[in-house]
């Protein structure tokens, strides 16, 4: 849709699912670490080719470069045809759901001769899964349970693929003259981690109107129109992972267009107590505009700040609205100035080829460096823990040391910052002896095992390292995937507080990690975040905006984002923890 990336990826993903239902290992991961690098490449595809450049890219060899071409050329993937007759159309989807898995699935299949999910789920209920060997009453309900969280996910989008999809068509409508202006409303406006809908504005005059949904309407991922009109036009559209999602277009006046975004931007609850305190005023606010109710003259709506500034209020950011106080804070003109995107300064949790990125860290900072105006990025390749993700023993820890030393004296300069994604292992303690945290410029530490269990005492005996910096996506969740492990978050802000230890944003569409109810308890306390994209590959750093919009949406300002200083002040703040705790200080 947007270019072909995401529609390759996905074949390779359904490809891998199959390979693994067919016990295939080996080709399932080949073809998972492919998608993984199509799915966020910065540039379409196609483009790699014709550069010739595609197969530099660690996943991509021979047999996968020769399906990429194939797809190309004639829009589909032979193999991918083949291997969809050996495994049930549903279970493509289920295989790689936590709690139910290919083996499972397989043994289902070919035991009791499953093949849809209904009966899938009708067999989990009716006791018929429990009977088979290796089955138990919890196995069965972690997988109703997957299950659920599936059709779950599939009503709503995360929010990293609805800034694509409503971007990719407010691009489309601006082709037109006639559409003066666009902007996406709704619960996309206001960067919620999922979404259900899409909202779209746009101002046009009257006689343009009628031409505007013709061509909205046909536009060729438009699969149903639900219902067409001169005011407002809602259509379905299929997006590149074949699921279905409801679009409504909206042509307003340019006098109305302050009104119309503040009322389709929401939320319900924040508009209602809007409109109740323009009641007190004598004021009537709807998306037309605001109006006297005893006269009904309009005195506001071609702006969103006339709007709000009609009732006496400042303007509010949209992604504060959602009645949590930042009415009062508007009334009170104390609202704060939050953190923008251009007040990054570096990208502090990087993956590389030292363990399961897929670009080397000179290839990494070279993008870096030509693509985003940073001062630093820091390197957070896996420790040992992680066979999976071929963590890094001290032995190559101290290489990967050394490489950046060498890499740093070609740039000219401090550039590349060494750290390491250390796991917090289960008695919480960590997977590196202190003489090597000591060598570190930052340590991310993370939990990546026992996800069942209440891990709160693993993650505040972390933070009481002297060497620990932040810790990473600390509830563990993966948005619609699986649900976070157990953690007392009150009591991790409390201990990050005291022992000087920052907590991570996660930008990972999946993860989104912490959210903004816990981002703004920890603004109110005053612990310090990072806001990192946790890349695998260099499409992934443009998920920093995403982490910006949490941030933004738990009330966080520039003074509470620790990578929006400059290295010497993350020195500084890592010093100080260090110094509290009875590390060794950086430069003694």
């Amino acid at each position: 849709m947007y270019n072909i990336n995401k529609d390759l990826a996905n074949i390779f993903y359904k490809m891998a699912a199959i390979y693994e239902f067919l016990d295939d290992n080996f080709r399932a991961r080949a073809y998972q670490r492919a998608a993984h690098v199509i799915e966020d490449l910065p540039d379409d595809i196609r483009n790699y080719i014709q550069g010739g450049k595609i197969q530099r890219f660690r996943g991509i060899g021979e047999s996968i470069y020769a399906k990429i071409k194939e797809y190309i050329e004639t829009g589909k993937i032979s193999k991918y045809e083949e291997l969809k007759k050996k495994v049930p159309e549903d279970f493509i989807e289920l295989i790689d759901l936590p709690g139910i898995g290919p083996k499972s699935l397989k043994k289902i299949y070919e035991e009791l001769g499953i093949k849809t999910k209904e009966e899938l789920i009708k067999a989990l209920e009716d006791g018929r899964v429990e009977k088979l060997e290796g089955f138990g009453p919890k196995k069965v309900q972690n997988m109703l349970k997957a299950l659920k969280m599936y059709e779950i996910s599939k009503r709503r989008m995360l929010l990293w693929h609805a800034l694509e999809l409503s971007d990719y068509l407010v691009s489309q409508l601006k082709k037109l003259k006639e559409v003066k202006k666009v902007e996406v409303a709704g619960s996309i406006r206001r960067r919620k981690i999922t979404i259900g809908d899409i909202d779209i504005l746009v101002v046009a005059e009257d006689k343009d109107r009628k031409k505007i949904m013709d061509y909205f309407v046909k536009l060729p991922e438009v699969k149903e129109v639900l219902g067409k009109g001169l005011k407002k036009t809602s259509v379905i559209i299929k997006t590149s992972n074949g699921r279905e999602r409801q679009v409504d277009l909206r042509i307003f006046k340019n006098e109305e267009w302050g009104a119309a975004l503040q009322y389709f931007t929401g939320s319900k609850q924040h508009n209602v107590h809007l409109r109740e305190i323009a009641k007190e005023k004598g004021l009537k606010i709807n998306e037309y505009g605001v109006f006297k109710v005893d006269t009904g003259e309009k005195i506001a709506g071609e702006t969103e700040e006339g709007v709000y500034k009609s009732v006496g209020m400042d303007f509010i950011p949209p992604e504060l609205r959602e009645d949590r106080g930042e009415i009062e804070a508007a009334l009170e003109h104390r609202l704060p100035k939050l953190v923008e995107l251009k007040d990054i300064k570096g990208d502090m949790h990087i993956h590389s080829t030292w363990s399961d990125g897929f670009n080397s860290i000179e290839d990494i900072a070279k993008f870096v460096k030509e693509h985003y105006k940073y001062e630093y990025i820091v390197i957070t390749d896996h420790s040992k823990s992680q066979r999976v993700a071929h963590g890094l023993d001290e032995k190559r820890i101290l290489e990967e040391i050394e490489e950046i030393k060498k890499l740093n004296q070609l740039l000219g300069f401090d550039f590349i910052k060494i750290g390491s994604e250390v796991d917090i292992l289960l008695d919480g303690s960590l997977d590196f002896p202190d003489e090597i945290l000591a060598k570190l410029d930052w340590v991310v530490a993370s939990i990546h095992s026992h996800f069942n269990r209440d891990n709160t005492d693993r993650i505040l005996k972390a933070m009481e390292n002297p060497y620990v910096n932040v810790i990473g996506h600390p509830t563990g969740r993966l948005i619609g995937v699986r649900e976070g492990y157990p953690v007392d978050l009150e009591a991790v802000i409390k201990k990050a507080k005291e022992t000087g230890t920052a907590l991570e944003i996660n930008s990972q569409p999946l993860r989104m990690d912490i959210d903004d109810i816990w981002v703004k308890k920890a603004v109110e306390e005053g612990v310090k975040l990072v806001i990192s994209t946790d890349s695998h590959n260099l499409g992934s750093f443009e998920y920093m905006k995403a982490g910006v919009a949490i941030a933004r949406r738990g009330w966080a300002t520039k003074k509470d984002i620790l990578n929006t200083r400059s290295w010497k002040e993350v020195q500084k703040f890592i010093n100080e923890k260090r110094k509290r705790m009875g590390g060794i200080l950086i430069g003694a």
